[in-house]
């Protein structure tokens, strides 16, 4: 009996580099959620920790960046280049589940995420805090975030935060839900996985 076709490696490494940082990124969507991040900045590294473990997403960062003036570009930039990277290993997208969604429980905090790996960036951001910094970092700097990622990555991202009062829960229980909404969606449909998940055959314009 002939084996069974494999499904092939989507991987990405690529590397980012401006005048305000450099990052390294190296991630496989079909992994075990392992990580090695290492931004610089504390509170991120532990964010971008869990979207690998719970979007059973292997992931190795490495970013050094202007902290001096801020955590602005770091923020922004990994987010672009872990994006980026997952664009690289979905390739033309064939095959993929496409929309994913997840609701997220932390303690008092209740977050949901819907994603469409469409090609056609978008980010809708209903989530407030109540404190202007969560450590060192500036709690906008999250929006920033999520934005360059959707953009990056070619997702239409809906991120909204229910309810919750402590704001360290509801940045986690964002990146979770994500995570989460993102396993869904890169999984690869047993029933289609010859096929783009589009009426046109290829994903991105206005369908």
């Amino acid at each position: 009996m002939d084996a069974a076709p494999k499904t092939p490696a989507r991987r990405a490494k690529l590397e980012r580099a401006t005048t305000e940082t450099r990052i390294a990124v190296e991630l496989d969507l079909d992994g075990a959620g392992a990580y090695d991040v290492k931004t610089g900045v504390g509170f991120l590294d532990h964010m971008l920790e869990q979207l690998s473990r719970h979007g059973l997403i292997d992931l190795r960062v490495r970013a050094e960046g202007d902290l001096h003036i801020d955590f602005h570009h770091t923020t922004e930039d990994s987010g672009i280049a872990i994006g980026t990277a997952i664009s690289q290993a979905l390739g033309d997208r064939r095959g993929i589940r496409r929309y994913g969604d997840a609701l997220i429980p932390m303690d008092e905090t209740l977050t949901r995420v819907a994603i469409d790996l469409s090609n056609r960036p978008y980010l809708v951001w209903k989530v407030a805090f109540t404190r202007d910094k969560i450590g060192e970092m500036d709690t906008e700097l999250f929006r920033e975030w999520f934005q360059a990622f959707a953009v990056a990555a070619g997702a239409t991202l809906h991120v909204e935060t229910l309810y919750g009062e402590n704001n360290h829960h509801i940045v986690e229980s964002c990146f979770k839900a994500l995570a989460r909404a993102l396993r869904a969606a890169v999984e690869i449909d047993p029933r289609k996985a010859d096929a783009v998940p589009s009426t046109k055959g290829v994903l991105g314009g206005s369908l």
